[in-house]
């Protein structure tokens, strides 16, 4: 289980934090309102604990952009307990909204409460396909093997986890930061120079001619693609 608090008090995340490593919860934690939407964007938390106060951006607009993008649960965590304030952090999109100063142990209650509910409503997840064929190519997921023409091409693990991705999402285009967050993971040293290697590597594999691609694109100034 993952979670973030974000609150610009140091105090309060590090109080939570350790709260919440206790009940057995990975945390993140976030100091001002990007940098919580940053995070959001790059993992989805089980639960997100929100201070309405924040530098950058504050807590309504860090909620509301979040719900651009995922319904990950959000308590909101704040210090006014005005009725308007509690009704404004709903319509943003938060789950609940627990006033300061709070007990932990409610935080708590309320946490498991919102997770048991997301559990009963959320939908089953399709299953993983097995396979991906496009033209010539076929990408065996369970099996970690790529075939071209039935001919078995050998790929590293990232080459292998870069072409899964993108054949994955067809015509999704991933930059390269993104693409080494994803693959290599965020506290990888490395720059994004370490992509374009493993893409070139991964076409000369892949395509007949890798100055002109037929599965792994470039869209210029933005990153790749898979199009078969």
């Amino acid at each position: 289980m993952k979670a973030l608090v974000v609150d610009d008090e140091k105090l309060i995340v590090k109080g939570l934090k350790f709260s919440l490593e206790q009940e057995g919860y990975e945390v993140d934690c976030a100091y001002d309102g990007q940098e919580a939407v940053d995070k959001a964007k790059e993992t989805e938390y089980d639960i997100v604990l929100l201070d309405l106060m924040l530098p950058i951006l504050t807590g309504y607009e860090v909620c509301q952009q979040i719900r651009e993008f995922s319904d990950m649960p959000i308590i909101m965590l704040t210090a006014k307990g005005d009725d308007m304030d509690k009704i404004l952090g709903l319509e943003y999109g938060a789950d609940d909204y627990i006033t300061k100063p709070f007990n932990i142990l409610e935080v708590k209650a309320r946490i498991k409460a919102i997770i048991r509910r997301n559990k009963r409503k959320a939908p089953a997840k399709p299953e993983e396909p097995k396979v991906i064929t496009s033209g010539k190519l076929k990408l065996d997921i369970e099996a970690k093997r790529l075939y071209i023409e039935d001919r078995e091409i050998r790929l590293t693990v990232k080459e292998f986890d870069i072409l899964k991705l993108l054949a994955e999402n067809p015509g999704k285009i991933y930059g390269r930061e993104q693409l080494l967050t994803l693959i290599w993971g965020s506290k990888y040293p490395g720059d994004a120079r370490t992509v374009d290697v493993n893409v070139r590597r991964l076409r000369e594999k892949v395509e007949e001619n890798p100055a002109k691609p037929e599965y792994i694109h470039t869209k210029w100034g933005m990153g790749y693609y898979f199009q078969g």
